[in-house]
């Protein structure tokens, strides 16, 4: 697995480079925004999955974020000593996948990286399709289409939908969601999930997709949806 690590100071990129190594990762770290944007506009491969520092000494860590989100479903993680609550609601709104405040354990930190690649894949074990009114998920090809309209959608959000959507109408409880989308142990905020619900109910078009059940968590409302 290849780590594209976003990071200019080297007491940090150094030994977190050299620790990704001996875990096994093929890793390469760049300085800047700009040489990381690079890698997704060349001809090279690109990478399985970025952890990406937010002050870097040429671009918005947020503009990267954003840029990236443009040119590939790539994983991103956020790594950033901004621990603010509007600083991981404007990361995981522009596409992050995940948000990791420094100073932050390592061992953590490598299983956020398998959790986010392990949760952007497609389950074998699930119907290929989900066919939910106009609202078609395909898990093969990770399409989602509403009609003949195709809702682009990040790694995260994909799976957050086809989550919801294996049980239609169903309440699915917010931490059934979160160890079944991000990880099975998950212990951080609940305002990851929110600001995922937020952010694919604006894609998909109308709010009345995904209905909040106050105290317990979400529903895919495929009636309300369909005669919207």
């Amino acid at each position: 697995m290849q780590v594209l690590v976003v990071e200019d100071d080297d007491r940090i990129g150094a030994p977190l480079e050299k620790g990704l190594l001996r875990e096994g990762f093929d890793v390469e770290r760049v300085t800047s925004g700009a040489a990381a944007l690079g890698r997704f506009t060349g001809g090279d491969a690109h990478p399985d999955v970025v952890l990406l520092d937010l002050r870097l000494p040429d671009l918005d860590g947020f503009e990267v974020c954003r840029e990236i989100r443009t040119l590939s479903d790539v994983p991103v993680i956020i790594v950033s000593a901004r621990s603010e609550e509007v600083d991981r609601v404007l990361g995981l709104g522009l596409g992050a996948d995940d948000y990791v405040v420094k100073p932050f354990g390592f061992r953590e930190l490598v299983a956020r990286i398998h959790a986010v690649t392990r949760r952007s894949q497609p389950r074998a074990h699930e119907s290929e399709r989900s066919c939910l009114g106009p609202l078609v998920i395909d898990r093969r090809t990770h399409r989602v289409t509403i009609g003949e309209a195709e809702i682009a959608l990040t790694p995260k959000e994909f799976d957050l939908l086809a989550f919801l959507a294996e049980d239609p109408d169903a309440v699915v409880k917010k931490e059934q969601i979160l160890e079944g989308v991000w990880d099975p142990h998950w212990y951080g905020p609940t305002k990851t999930l929110d600001v995922h619900i937020a952010t694919l109910r604006k894609k998909l078009g109308h709010p009345e997709w995904i209905e909040t059940v106050r105290g317990v968590g979400f529903r895919l409302r495929v009636a309300e949806a369909d005669g919207a």
